[in-house]
């Protein structure tokens, strides 16, 4: 017996340490229970003094099983006693088929804390620390326990890693070697990964929507969206690379030309208009060196355009016979059928197109917001980020999901994704997209949440933020798989050690956390802030916690546990660089 009960509240309860008695053990953290003759509530010691023990209520044991939260409170002649043995065992996880160790309790002799599988991977998951914290060695552990589990072969499973610094490849590289059924797929940015069994990251072009391109070209307006919609439409056209692409082409130059012969500029700055337009957008019937067939005679295209003494074209009637009779106002109605193979050089020539439509050439404002976009698509193009868009064959979005999962015709389980060598800009725009096909893809399953895909964000500040996209598409990605993903199989798992940079909206989404040591005054108040269901006791744990050492609350978990990770065997690249080897000579 520790004492007797002086106080009670709706959260905790105040026990009197008998005067003269010494206790003999640690007792700050450990449980408590409060036995009375119908009931018995479990408690956590949250502080020590020299005569009360103040303990704050986490649930009730009832008919062999612990039930989280407390209803009925202890009355004060309730007994309090240090919890058994046997009702750790209710507290610490189940051991059966569906479970999982996590880690172990330093605080009860490493005494083995588990999870249920469904409990912690069927629900977004965050997992927060500073930098040297171990999240980490904590994240390469945690999958490394789930794929050496001798209860379950997770053959099916997969695990999408956005690696920050290429740091999981060393963790997960030789998985195989454990189990052949297991295998790991590596795809990177980096080019000097290809010679250690890396893919080159590469995402087809023709599989992304319109809203893709509108991040992907960092449009700010709503008035961008509608020429990125045009643009699309006019690449599928001209991939068909027959005649009728060629008729369409030739309608959109003609159409060009034409409401630039109707206005009132002078006929030189008309001249130049046009082969402006011819310089960036030709076709064999329209190009300077194209032959204009007259009555009786022939002009190339560019000596019609010669300049009388009045000021006037010499061939203007020539001029407008041929150019009208391209025109066929019908094909303005057309749209693709099918989805084709293009490239990024085919939607340049797309938006240079876009660019002379007659909407745009009579809209100054209109007109530079596509020039930005054409700037903006330009600088990939001809920037190394193009590579990662050179997709030789077409593919659909079914073909391009299972391509990503299969390695050397085997099921890869674990897909990481090494981003260290793009900007941080482009690697949020990789991320999203990637997340926006998965979403569309678990969506079209006819069995709902029949593959699921588990998505680690590594260094998640970077990306998970609260960005303009719901200004200029009404939605962001991430906030949309994190309220509607869980339904459809595809779940979050968040790694950051800046906690307060993240989507208010995604964090409130996560079920489960792992926080490592933080001490940031501003990550402590928003974690407070944003986890209703994280206490202050919690909050105050992390603050002392050893690297690899966690606190662990939240669905996944029947109590809050501080909880010691073992090492991840082997490690991710993570580790602090080795500073005094490194300057010592003489080693």
């Amino acid at each position: 017996m520790l004492g007797k009960i002086v106080y009670i509240s709706d959260n905790e309860a105040h026990i009197q340490i008998p005067e003269g008695v010494k206790l003999a053990q640690n007792l700050m953290n450990l449980h408590i229970v409060f036995e009375d003759q119908d009931k018995k509530i479990l408690g956590e010691v949250e502080d020590v003094g020299e005569e009360i023990i103040k303990v704050h209520f986490l649930g009730e044991i009832t008919g062999g099983h612990f039930v989280g939260g407390v209803i009925r409170k202890p009355t004060l002649d309730a007994v309090p006693r240090v919890v058994t043995k046997e009702e750790i065992a209710l507290i610490t996880g189940e051991d059966n088929d569906q479970s999982m160790i996590v880690g172990y309790s330093p605080l009860y002799d490493n005494c083995p804390i588990r999870i249920n599988i469904n409990d912690l991977f069927s629900n977004h998951m965050a997992i927060f620390g500073n930098t040297g914290s171990g999240k980490s060695c904590g994240v390469a552990r945690l999958l490394q326990n789930v794929f050496e589990n001798p209860k379950i072969l997770p053959y099916r499973a997969n695990f999408f890693i956005f690696d920050a610094y290429g740091e999981y490849h060393n963790a997960f590289k030789n998985i195989s070697q454990r189990n052949p059924n297991l295998n790991f797929k590596f795809y990177s940015t980096n080019e000097r990964d290809m010679k250690e069994g890396g893919e080159r990251l590469r995402i087809p072009l023709w599989l992304l929507n319109i809203d893709d391109f509108a991040l992907l070209l960092d449009a700010q307006e709503h008035s961008q969206i509608p020429i990125i919609e045009r643009m699309l439409k006019m690449v599928q056209i001209f991939a068909g690379n027959d005649e009728h692409a060629l008729r369409y082409k030739n309608h959109l130059i003609a159409k060009a030309i034409m409401s630039i012969l109707y206005t009132n500029q002078t006929s030189s700055s008309k001249r130049n208009d046009i082969f402006s337009i011819l310089n960036t957008c030709s076709t064999p019937e329209f190009n300077t060196e194209a032959d204009v067939q007259g009555i009786g005679y022939v002009r190339k295209f560019r000596e019609c355009f010669t300049i009388d003494t009045q000021g006037n074209f010499t061939e203007s009637v020539l001029i407008n016979q041929y150019v009208a009779s391209f025109i066929h106002e019908e094909l303005d109605e057309y749209e693709p059928t099918e989805t084709k193979f293009f490239t990024l050089k085919d939607l340049e020539k797309a938006l240079n197109f876009t660019l002379i439509s007659e909407g745009l050439l009579n809209n100054e404002q209109s007109y530079n917001e596509a020039v930005t976009l054409k700037v903006r698509l330009h600088s990939i193009v001809i920037s190394e980020n193009s590579r990662f868009f050179d997709v030789p064959n077409f593919m659909n979005l079914e073909s391009y999901i299972s391509s990503l999962v299969v390695t050397n015709g085997k099921k890869a389980q674990i897909i990481n994704f090494n981003l260290e060598d793009i900007d941080d800009s482009f690697a949020k725009v990789i991320t999203k997209i990637f997340t926006r096909l998965l979403f569309e893809f678990t969506k079209k399953l006819n069995n709902r949440a029949s593959i699921p895909f588990h998505i680690f964000l590594e260094e998640a500040h970077r990306y998970v933020q609260n960005d303009t996209d719901k200004y200029l598409l009404g939605y962001n990605i991430f906030e949309r798989v994190a309220k509607e993903g869980r339904k459809y199989g595809l779940i979050f798992n968040l790694i950051s050690q800046r906690p307060v940079e993240l989507s208010d909206t995604v964090i409130s989404q996560c079920s489960s956390f792992l926080i490592f040591k933080m001490t940031h005054p501003r990550d402590i108040e928003y974690i407070k802030k944003m986890l209703p269901n994280i206490s202050a006791e919690v909050v105050e744990k992390q603050k002392s916690l050893q690297p690899g050492t966690c606190v662990g609350f939240g669905r996944a978990f029947k109590v809050p546990w501080i909880i010691k990770m073992q090492m991840p065997n082997p490690e991710p690249s993570s580790s602090s660089c080795d500073v005094y080897h490194t300057w010592n000579v003489s080693q």
